[in-house]
């Protein structure tokens, strides 16, 4: 199967974490795989096996023009050897972006769908459409979350209940599938606290709780800066703070937003005195290979 690589845990030293009696830590997830990194991993695991359980050859997926989970699953099938097939949202543009580059270079056959067809990528009829012209294939959903993708991340946050004490987890949140896996496997005691990318991501509750019936998470809206893929100077500043000061880097679109978030809930005394602050860096660094304009939402 995929390979893995164990992945560090870091701590945070800073005068305001030490002002606010709390450790923060960091699991460094992005660098259990060069390509396949972070929750990516786990959420493709079981999806991939399953696919080879059942003989399939091929893998179709959809995502947009620079979509984490795009790039994720064209490396894993390279590595598999499997076919792979990525519906983009969007008309093609040449020269391809870093991504789309990465990921035909990894053999995936791309096929280019305006918005208003992509809206109907879970319909019976665009899924036979797809089967007619491709054949038999095995079917990830958008960003990859479906059952078996929380289970791989369930099992992952079992792993971080015997590597760590901590009591409050924090993470990015694109289409809830992490954040599902996560509540599910780790201890009721811990906090899950999700940072939300999307402006007007209210519906992920409910997405969550197809997934899992544990309560011990929040959701927090605050912290999307204008919405999916878009970024502001003071959010950029912090970044490029951070990483000088850490030597961690972070991604435009989830990472650098729920760091950002951590930071200011700190400052706040969000959290109770004598407490352990784990972040999850869930990866997707290859999305600092292009530039996001302040204020402007590029095609993810």
């Amino acid at each position: 199967m995929l390979q893995y690589k164990r992945t560090p845990i870091v701590e945070l030293k800073l005068s305001i974490f030490e002002e606010a009696n709390v450790r923060v830590l960091v699991k460094c997830e992005y660098l259990n795989h060069p390509f396949i990194s972070g929750n990516k991993w786990w959420k493709l695991k079981y999806n991939l096996e399953a696919a080879i359980q059942l003989d399939h050859k091929t893998i179709l997926t959809f995502g947009g023009a620079y979509s984490n989970h795009i790039y994720a699953t064209a490396a894993a099938c390279r590595e598999l050897g499997l076919k792979s097939i990525g519906i983009i949202r969007g008309e093609e543009t040449l020269l391809l972006n870093p991504t789309l580059s990465f990921v035909k270079e990894c053999g995936m056959e791309l096929q280019y769908v305006s918005r208003e067809v992509y809206r109907t990528k879970n319909e019976a009829s665009f899924l036979q459409h797809l089967k007619d012209q491709f054949g038999d294939f095995y079917l990830i959903p958008e960003g990859g979350t479906n059952e078996l993708a929380v289970k791989g991340v369930k099992e992952f946050a079992q792993s971080l209940n015997q590597e760590a004490e901590f009591d409050y987890l924090c993470l990015p949140v694109g289409t809830g599938g992490t954040i599902a896996g996560m509540i599910e496997g780790l201890d009721d005691s811990k906090k899950v606290l999700g940072f939300v990318s999307l402006k007007g991501g209210e519906f992920l509750e409910q997405e969550i709780q197809t997934y899992t019936d544990g309560t011990n998470f929040n959701l927090l809206h605050d912290y999307h800066f204008g919405g999916y893929a878009k970024m502001t100077q003071s959010l950029t500043d912090f970044t490029n703070q951070f990483e000088k000061d850490h030597s961690v880097q972070l991604d435009p679109v989830y990472t650098s937003k729920m760091m950002f978030g951590v930071f200011d809930l700190v400052r706040k005394g969000f959290f109770k005195k004598d407490s352990v602050v784990m972040i999850l860096h869930t990866g997707g660094l290859q999305g600092k290979s292009y530039k996001i304009i302040s204020g402007k939402n590029l095609n993810f």
